[in-house]
């Protein structure tokens, strides 16, 4: 029996997920403060997990987390999908001209997520099976004035986890690449209360996970939710820097 192994245990979309794939899996809930995933822990074995564990998991701690991935795969064997679906949103005007808090986005949207993915890659790798569920953003694609530091670091993580599976390519090990758009959701509650509007196109977090995981069951490599979504990706490639600076925030 394989292992559905979530990274940023509390997230909604990564729980929403992990339900998605967990009937008849044994499921590994990795956060902070793993005494309190009563509510996910709850969630899951309702979607069918045959038993949910739950283990310490501070995603800014990267000296732990080479050991974390080699206890949770001796303890609960292989892992058949781990889901990276930890990071924070931060608050984009502070973080122009707060280094600290800008550090602190790029450390844990970019710099932390490495250092999870590359031990479960040389983990799976050594079982020769496995995928990684690695989210990234349109935010990414073209990165906005509006959220320059977060989009910058979805564009780094975009860059990593495609070259990531480039290099996996025939090792039995894959990665999933999931470019969801705008998710209205816990991670953007304080965004929008702000005053700012969803935007077109917008979705839910069981629409983030419906899409993966038939993604997933399809044993694609990457993902736009909605998929019309690409089209505007690959748009905004072209539009003329003069005319994408005067973009609204």
């Amino acid at each position: 029996m394989g292992t559905i192994v979530l990274f940023g245990g509390r997230s909604e979309i990564g729980v929403a997920t992990a339900a998605r794939l967990a009937s008849g899996k044994r499921v590994v809930l990795a956060a902070r403060r793993p005494d309190d995933l009563t509510v996910e822990s709850r969630i899951l074995l309702a979607a069918g997990a045959s038993d949910v564990h739950t283990i310490d998991f501070d995603a800014d701690d990267v000296s732990g987390h080479s050991a974390l991935v080699e206890r949770i795969v001796a303890d609960h064997g292989l892992i058949e999908a781990a889901i990276i679906a930890f990071g924070i949103l931060g608050d984009a005007s502070r973080a122009e001209t707060d280094v600290e808090h800008a550090l602190q986005i790029a450390h844990t949207d970019y710099y932390a997520q490495i250092s999870v993915i590359t031990p479960l890659a040389v983990a799976l790798r050594r079982q020769k099976s496995g995928t990684i569920i690695v989210y990234s953003s349109i935010a990414g694609v073209r990165v906005r004035k509006g959220n320059y530091v977060y989009g910058s670091t979805k564009a780094g993580l975009d860059g990593f986890a495609s070259g990531l599976s480039d290099a996996l390519h025939g090792s039995g090990v894959r990665v999933l690449l999931a470019r969801p758009g705008f998710v209205v959701g816990a991670m953007t509650k304080d965004l929008m209360e702000s005053g700012v509007k969803p935007a077109p196109m917008s979705l839910t977090p069981d629409d983030v996970a419906d899409a993966v995981a038939v993604a997933y069951r399809k044993g694609r490599r990457e993902v736009w939710i909605p998929r019309r979504l690409s089209l505007v990706g690959f748009a905004t490639r072209f539009v003329p820097r003069a005319i994408w600076r005067r973009m609204p925030r």
